[in-house]
Order: structure tokens, then C-alpha cells, then sequence
């Protein structure tokens, strides 16, 4: 019944005109003021909403484009093809070829099919469980892999995985391997040089990277593309001085000779006389520079150039040579060495045995320490010192090759009588082998010394003159004997239908500052060839040789002997010699230390 009523009374009211708005139930009685500042509030909100659509769409157009680049634009880096290096006769010794990089949008590869990525990991040859843990990474992009062969970034593509692309960079390969490495050098994955000329030649060989502008879709692919930036520009070619015949001929005769003299290590280089070039330089042991995954610190180390050692007898020459220079001495004249022991304070320099009353030219001969000691000290310190600089021993070398040492020459005033003495004969001072091939130039060339280098020279350099022409004539009638002569100690470096000079050295090796002990030995030699008119110097050093002998008439000088051998073969060099057999004699001795 209530409920009916009150129906009936809304009814009555309307019926009687009242409108529904005067209800007194929706009378609200609010101030004036707060009404207008609603209203104002909601203009300015409307007026700054335009005004910041004006400031986007007239105004900052430029960023927001930036800003929607960001977003779905891309530069895309256009790699440049690095230079070819060869060698004098056009031969490759480093290239590039195409490979890519495969990399990754880790959110969108992990929504894959789990066979997918266990297909992935598997061309990418790494476990399923290491291609997950790279993936599972907050960045947004992310290299799987750098230098993928091209048939394996075909077969990754063919796999059709979200989230993972492919970039062209590339790989350098050597077509040489061991062999060469030492001379090349190699690069790193990001085709930056590391070792050797590939370093040393950075600037000339990366050329420049190009860029082009592209539009990607949200997976990464290409969808437009808008147009280059910079063309890239590739490098430029680098042609060596090295011969890739000589080369393997050093090598393989160098490794051999470390074979079977069971040593820890040997070096080789070749010079010619008469442009300075480097047509071999070889060490063993070595690497392949196509696969370093095992490569060792002892593989590594470029000998030639890095190593400093005491150069023993092979020193003995620059002393003599400098006794004749300077009119002290001459070939004939004779030196009284006695029965093989001479004392300088409280040292005692020996030789192998007695050679009593012996010429200037068989002190050089016969290897005689007292002989050499007894010249030297005839002769101030300083004058020794300078002869020592000019040839570049104790400079910091200018081959344009990294890692090239200086070796050590203590300054003139501090030496004691002794040490002069040792010095003359190669001990108390260290050189590289390369310092100590080139000093052997100004014998070769009648008294001047030119500059060394690794890149094939078109015009003949300058001489620097260091002793007189018809010193260094007879010094190499001096050096000669030491191979032919019936006392010498190289008999082993002779060469069939050539006439071959040169020098011996036997010197204790140095460890931490000190004489090794037990001792250990260096055996090293340096000759030229053909001693009618010289055309190479070939410089070998043995290191740590155990078995069968330590001398360098024993282990370096046969080595010498097969380089050039088969060098003068390889560059049809005419012999100068009649002598067409050779035989070594059983009572050939050993040179001094």
C-alpha cells in the first residue's frame, strides 16, 4: 500500500507542473567563483594542449623525426676491403675474403622453436647451453659470432629465426701460413693489424669504411633503403721486399736445423747487399696464422727482430776492421798470443788452444779471443764505441717494423780495461740478429752501410761510409779464410761452385742479467755470398742447441750453407768458384767462445 501511495504522490506532483530540477533534493548551493575557476582551469588545460601540438607539429619537427629515426632508421657501416699484400714478384701473402658477423635481438631468438636454436648453436658450433647464456643478455643487440664462413651464414638464414642477422666483414687468410707469419703478421677479428707489416702498415692497408642509410622493420630486416652516405674505399696493396722462394728456403732449412740440433729455438734472415731489402726472415718456432686458437707466447716472438743476444766471435770482425781502418794494424801483421791464456786484472781470457805468434788475418781465421782482446786495447774505448754506433748496435733500429729492439752498448767511459777487452770479441754487449746482419753490410758493400727495408725499393739507396773500401776488401779476403782457409772454423758453411765468407759465434746465453747455468749456449753465423761480388748476407742464429755440438761452425754455419744454396739456385746467381765438391774435414775445430 505505501509503496503504491508514493507512486501516486510523484505522479500528482508532475501532474500539478512542478518541474523535476526545483526538487528540493537537488538544490546545491555553491559559490560563484569556484564555477569560473573550473572553467578557466579546463581553458588553460585546452590552451597549453594546443599550444604543445603547435610547438610538436610547427616547431620541433626536426626532433621528433630524430627521435622516429631512432626508432625504425638504421646506418648500416659498408666495410672496406683491406689491401692484398705480396711479395716482390706479385705473389699473395695476405688477402681478405667475405665472411659475417651473425648477431642477435636476444628477446625475439628466445621466443624460437627449441630445435631452431639447437640448430643454431650447432652451425654456430658452440652448445646449445652457451648460445643461451649469450642470449641471455638485457641488451638489445648482441654478436653470436664474427667471421662465419659464407656457406655457413647461408645455412643460418635458411633457418628463418626472428631476432637473428647477418653483417659482411671480413677475414684476412694467408695463403703461406707458418712460413710467412713472421713477416705478415695478422689481424684481429676486427681486421686491425696485430703483429709484423700487417701492423706497421695499419693506415696503408685498412682503406676507409662507407655507410648507407636503411629502414629496418621491428625483427631487424631491411625494408627501404634509403640511400649511401660514404662509399667506402678500399686499402691499398703493400708489396714486399720479401722473396716467397727464399723464404720457404730459410724457413724449411731453419726448421730442420732446430730439429736435429734439438734446440729451443732458431732464427734466419737474408739481406741483399745490394738494396738493403729483407728477402727472408724466418723463425721457428712458428704458427699459422689461419688458426691461432693454440698459439703460444714462445711461437709468437719474432726473433729476428725482438731477441737480443751476445754476439760472440761474429763481433771479432768490427775490431779488426776498425785496427785497420785506423792504420794500427794490417793483415800481416803479428800478434804473440802465447800458449792460450791471457790475464787482464783479475780475468782470464782463453782460447781454444795455443796458436802462439799468429797474422791479424788468422786471429780472424782461427777465432782467437787474446788476439782480438790485444788489437782492442791498443785502441781507445771511445773510437770502438763510435764504430759499434755507426753499424746501429745499441740504436733503437729505423726498419719501420714493430718490436724491433735496440740491443745494448754501454757508453765508452764506464768500461774497465776487461770489458773492452771481452767487448771486442762479443761478449758484454747484445745485438738482434737483424742488427747484426745489416753491420756485416759495410764488409759486403767496400765500407758503406745503407739502410735496411721491408718494402720492395725502386731506387738505390744512399751509403753512409764507415770504413775505407780497401779495409773492407780485406776484410772479406779475412772472412773468406775463415770458411776455405786450412785453420778456419766455418768449414761447414761452404758452398758448392761459390766462394763464401763469414763469421762463427759461440757465446753463453744470458738469463735474468746472468750467465745461464748450466750452461746454455747460442751458436750463430753470418756470411755472404759470392765473395766475388757479394749479392746476400744470410745471418743464422741457434738457440739452445743439446745435441750434436754448440758451436756455430757446428749448428748455424751448415744452415747457412743450404740457405744460400738454394738461394743463388732460385735467383740464377752465376757461380764464382771452380770448387764443385766439398769436403769438410774430420779435425775441423771449433772457434773460440
Amino acid at each position: 500500500m505505501k509503496r503504491g501511495g508514493g507512486a501516486t504522490g510523484s505522479r500528482v506532483a508532475a501532474s500539478k507542473g512542478v518541474p523535476f530540477s526545483k526538487n528540493p533534493m537537488l538544490a546545491v548551493s555553491l559559490p560563484v567563483w569556484r564555477s569560473r575557476v573550473v572553467l578557466f582551469v579546463l581553458f588553460a588545460a585546452f590552451a597549453a594542449l594546443a599550444g604543445r601540438a603547435l610547438w610538436l607539429q610547427g616547431v620541433s619537427t626536426q626532433f621528433l623525426q630524430k627521435q622516429g629515426e631512432i626508432r625504425y632508421a638504421r646506418t648500416l657501416e659498408l666495410p672496406a676491403t683491406r689491401g692484398k699484400i705480396t711479395d716482390r714478384n706479385g705473389q699473395v701473402l695476405a688477402s681478405s675474403v667475405p665472411v659475417k658477423a651473425i648477431w642477435a635481438i636476444p628477446d625475439d631468438v628466445l621466443q624460437a622453436p627449441p630445435e631452431k636454436v639447437r640448430a643454431l648453436a650447432g652451425l654456430l658450433e658452440m652448445s646449445e647451453a652457451e648460445l643461451r647464456k649469450k642470449l641471455d643478455s638485457d641488451r638489445s643487440f648482441v654478436y653470436l659470432k664474427r667471421q662465419v664462413e659464407m656457406d655457413v651464414a647461408d645455412k643460418i638464414a635458411k633457418l628463418d629465426i626472428d631476432g637473428i642477422d647477418a653483417r659482411k666483414e671480413y677475414k684476412r687468410f694467408y695463403p703461406q701460413g707458418e712460413v710467412m707469419t713472421h713477416v705478415v703478421g695478422f689481424t684481429n677479428v676486427e681486421d686491425v693489424g696485430q703483429e709484423s707489416m700487417e701492423l706497421a702498415q695499419q693506415k696503408t692497408l685498412v682503406g676507409s669504411t662507407g655507410s648507407r642509410r636503411v629502414i629496418k622493420d621491428r625483427l631487424g630486416h631491411i625494408v627501404e633503403d634509403i640511400g649511401s652516405i660514404h662509399e667506402p674505399h678500399d686499402g691499398k696493396d703493400l708489396v714486399l721486399a720479401v722473396d716467397s722462394k727464399i723464404q720457404y728456403i730459410a724457413f724449411t732449412q731453419l726448421k730442420e736445423a732446430v730439429e736435429k740440433f734439438k734446440a729451443k729455438a732458431g732464427a734466419a734472415v737474408v739481406l741483399d747487399v745490394h738494396t738493403g731489402e729483407v728477402l727472408a726472415l724466418a723463425n721457428y718456432p712458428s704458427y699459422d696464422p689461419n688458426d691461432r686458437r693454440k698459439l703460444t707466447g714462445q711461437q709468437l716472438r719474432n726473433r729476428v727482430m725482438t731477441d737480443t743476444f751476445e754476439p760472440g766471435s761474429t763481433l771479432k770482425p768490427f775490431t779488426v776492421a776498425l785496427a785497420l781502418d785506423t792504420g794500427r794494424v794490417k793483415p800481416a801483421t803479428q800478434i804473440d798470443t802465447g800458449l792460450g791464456r791471457y790475464t787482464i786484472a783479475d780475468r782470464t781470457i782463453t782460447d781454444t788452444k795455443a796458436h802462439g805468434v799468429i797474422s791479424v788475418s788468422e786471429i780472424i781465421e782461427q777465432s782467437s779471443n787474446i788476439g782480438t782482446s790485444k788489437i782492442a786495447l791498443s785502441m781507445p774505448p771511445q773510437e770502438m764505441w763510435e764504430m759499434f754506433t755507426k753499424v746501429g748496435f745499441g740504436q733503437q733500429p729505423k726498419f719501420g717494423f714493430p718490436g724491433a729492439v735496440a740491443g745494448r752498448v754501454r757508453p765508452y767511459k764506464s768500461w774497465r780495461p776487461v770489458e773492452q777487452a771481452t767487448m771486442s770479441y762479443g761478449n758484454g754487449i747484445s745485438v738482434s740478429l737483424i742488427q747484426l746482419a745489416r753491420g756485416y753490410m759495410m764488409f759486403a758493400r767496400d765500407g758503406d752501410t745503407i739502410p735496411l727495408s721491408f718494402q720492395k725499393v725502386s731506387e738505390l739507396p744512399a751509403g753512409q761510409q764507415v770504413i775505407k773500401e780497401k779495409t773492407a776488401r780485406e776484410m772479406r779476403e779475412m772472412l773468406e779464410l775463415v770458411v776455405s782457409g786450412p785453420k778456419g772454423t766455418a768449414k761447414q758453411a761452404q758452398v758448392a761452385g761459390y766462394r763464401v765468407g763469414g763469421k762463427t759465434g759461440t757465446a753463453y746465453k744470458v738469463e735474468n742479467g746472468k750467465y745461464a747455468l748450466p750452461r746454455k749456449y747460442i751458436g750463430s753465423f753470418v756470411g755472404m755470398v759470392p765473395m766475388s761480388s757479394p749479392r746476400f748476407i744470410i745471418a743464422v742464429m741457434i738457440d739452445e742447441p743439446t745435441s750434436g755440438g754448440h758451436f756455430g761452425g757446428q749448428v748455424a754455419a751448415p744452415t747457412f750453407a743450404a740457405v744460400a744454396t738454394n738461394a743463388l739456385r732460385a735467383m740464377n746467381i752465376p757461380p764464382d768458384s771452380s770448387v764443385t765438391e766439398i769436403v769438410i774435414p774430420a779435425n775441423a775445430g771449433p772457434e773460440a767462445m
